[in-house]
C-alpha cells in the first residue's frame, strides 16, 4: 500500500471518529510566525477526504510576519495524525493540527513554524547520526485572577493580582483575609491551604490526558501568586511542539474557566521568580540513546559535542528561546539565572545541566535552561537541534564543565564563562551574526531568518525602546 492509500486509509478514520462522536464542527488549527495558535472551523459536512489531500484555502496576509497582500493566498492542509477531540467546545469539535502550503506550488510554506520543524526532523535523519531527537520542554506559568493594563502618550500602567500574592497580606477580603500566601520566593512545595490552586492544576492534567498528552508531575512553582509547573512526558520534535501547544491551550482555558487568567509572560513578576522553560535533549538511533558514554557524568562523546554546538550557538538560540523583551528581565546577571554558556552536573547557573537523577543510559540527556516559555515551539526546538548537530558535525568541544559554585567566582573568573545576551536585541544581532548552521538542509532558509529579526525589531524592540515606563519616572522625574 503507497503513501497516499495510507493517508487516505487514516483520513477515513478521522472521518469515521467525526461521525461515532456526533462531531458538529471542525477546527482547524495552525501556527502563526510569532507562536500563537490561529483558527478557523468548519461544519462537519464539509469534512471529506479530499480536504487531507488538496486543503482549504485562506487569507494569509493579517498573519503576523507571513505573506503580503498581493501574495495573501495560503492552504491549510490537516495532519490526520493529530485528530483530538476539543476539550473546551460547547458543541462537540474534532481538532486538527494543519500544514501550510502554497496553493500554487503546492509547496510547504517556509514561513510556516511546523514545516521548519519537520525539515529539521528531517535533516537529523538525513545526516545519518541519528532517526529520533526527543525533546522535554518544562513550561512554567502563572495563574493571576486579574490582568489590567494600558498604555498611551501621556501614561502607561499594568496591575497583576492573586489572593495568593504575598503583598495582599493586609488586604481586606471577603470573609476575611486568612492569609497563608505564600512568601516571596518560597512557594516551592508548600501544601494547600497556602498552595490554593491544587485542584486547578489537577484539571488541567486531567485535560491533557484527554488530549493524548502524558503528564509526569504537577507542582507550585517557586514565586509567590500562583506560579506553576507540570512536567509531561517528552516526544520527539514535532510532536513535542505540538504538545506544547495543547498545553498553553489548556492551561489558558482551564484557568479561564475558574476565572482566573494564565501567562506564559517570562517574568510578569518584579523581585521574584519569572518563569523558565528547561528543555530536555537527547538523540536516539535505532531504539538505543546515543546520549549516554564513559564520559563526564555518563555522557557520551557525541553527546557532549552536542553541548557544545549549543554553548557556541547559544547567544544566536536566544533569538527563539527568548525572543520577548521581557525574556530578558529573567535573565538577568547576580540573581541565580541560567546565563552561563557552560555546561555542569550540578549547577543550576549553568546554561546547560546533565541531570543525574537515574543511572539508566535511557535517561542520559541534556537539559537547556535558558529558553522561556514564550518561545515558538517548532521554531525554539527545531534551532536547538541544528545546533547540537552542528556541535556533532564540528566536534565542538563544550570545555571544562563549570562546577564550581558561581557565586564564589571571582570577577576575573566569571569574565572568563560566555554570557546570553542581555537583551533582544542583542540576541537578535547574534543571530544576524550567527545562523549558518540554521541554513543546512534548508530548514530554515534566509528570508525567515531575515523576517524574524527585522519583525522583532520594527514590532518590539524599537516600540519598547521608545517608551518610558513607570520606573523611569520614580528614577528620574525630579531631575
Amino acid at each position: 500500500m503507497g503513501s497516499k492509500e495510507m493517508a487516505a486509509l487514516i483520513a477515513k478514520d478521522v472521518i469515521a471518529l467525526a461521525r461515532e462522536a456526533k462531531v458538529t464542527m471542525i477546527d482547524l488549527k495552525f501556527m502563526d510566525f510569532v507562536g500563537i495558535w490561529q483558527h478557523f472551523s468548519i461544519p462537519v459536512s464539509e469534512l471529506s477526504e479530499e480536504i487531507f489531500e488538496e486543503g482549504l484555502g485562506f487569507d494569509g496576509s493579517s498573519i503576523r510576519g507571513w505573506a503580503a497582500i498581493h501574495a495573501s493566498d495560503m492552504l491549510v492542509i490537516p495532519d490526520v495524525t493529530t485528530a483530538v477531540l476539543d476539550p473546551f467546545m460547547k458543541h462537540p469539535t474534532l481538532s486538527l493540527i494543519c500544514n501550510i502550503f502554497d496553493p500554487i506550488t503546492k509547496e510547504a510554506y517556509s514561513r510556516d513554524p511546523r514545516n521548519i520543524a519537520m525539515k529539521a526532523e528531517r535533516y537529523l535523519q538525513g545526516t545519518g547520526i541519528a532517526d529520533t531527537a526527543y525533546f522535554g520542554p518544562e513550561p512554567e506559568f502563572f495563574i493571576f485572577d486579574e490582568i489590567r493594563y494600558d498604555h498611551g502618550p501621556n501614561h502607561a500602567f499594568y496591575k497583576l493580582d492573586s489572593v495568593e500574592g504575598q503583598w495582599n497580606t493586609g488586604r481586606d477580603e471577603p470573609g476575611g483575609n486568612l492569609g497563608y500566601k505564600p512568601r516571596y520566593k518560597e512557594g516551592y512545595f508548600p501544601v494547600a491551604p497556602t498552595d490554593s490552586q491544587q485542584d486547578i492544576r489537577t484539571e488541567m492534567c486531567l485535560v491533557m490526558e484527554q488530549v493524548g498528552i502524558r503528564v509526569e508531575r504537577q507542582h507550585h512553582e517557586v514565586a509567590t501568586a500562583g506560579q506553576a509547573e507540570i512536567d509531561i512526558r517528552f516526544n520527539s520534535l514535532v510532536k513535542s511542539a505540538d504538545q506544547l501547544q495543547w498545553f498553553k491551550y489548556i492551561v489558558k482555558n482551564v484557568s479561564h474557566r475558574h476565572g482566573k487568567t494564565a501567562t506564559f509572560m517570562p517574568k510578569p513578576l518584579v523581585g521574584d521568580n519569572g518563569s523558565g522553560m528547561h528543555t530536555h535533549m537527547s538523540l536516539w538511533k535505532q531504539g538505543k540513546p546515543l546520549f549516554a558514554g564513559d564520559g563526564y557524568a555518563g555522557m557520551s562523546e557525541l553527546a557532549l559535542w552536542y553541548i557544545g554546538g549549543i554553548l557556541k550557538h547559544g547567544p544566536a538560540l536566544a533569538a527563539f528561546c527568548n525572543p520577548t523583551t521581557n525574556s530578558y528581565k529573567r535573565l538577568v546577571p547576580g540573581f541565580e539565572a541560567p546565563i552561563n554558556l557552560a555546561y555542569s552536573a550540578r549547577n543550576r547557573s549553568a546554561a546547560v545541566r546533565i541531570p543525574m537523577y537515574s543511572p539508566s543510559p535511557k535517561s542520559k540527556r541534556m537539559e537547556f535552561r535558558s529558553p522561556d516559555p514564550a518561545a515558538n515551539g517548532y521554531l525554539a526546538f527545531a534551532a536547538m537541534l541544528m545546533a547540537g548537530l552542528d556541535g556533532i558535525e564540528n566536534r565542538i568541544d563544550p570545555g571544562e564543565a563549570l562546577d564550581k559554585d558561581i557565586y564564589g567566582l571571582s570577577p576575573e573568573e566569571l569574565r572568563d564563562i560566555p554570557k546570553m545576551p542581555g537583551s533582544l536585541d542583542e540576541a537578535l544581532e547574534a543571530l544576524r551574526r550567527d545562523h549558518e548552521f540554521l541554513l543546512k538542509g534548508d530548514v530554515f532558509t534566509e528570508d525567515v531568518i531575515r523576517i524574524w529579526i527585522d519583525s522583532k525589531m520594527d514590532k518590539e524592540v524599537t516600540p519598547s525602546r521608545m517608551r518610558p515606563s513607570p520606573m523611569e519616572f520614580a528614577l528620574y522625574f525630579d531631575i
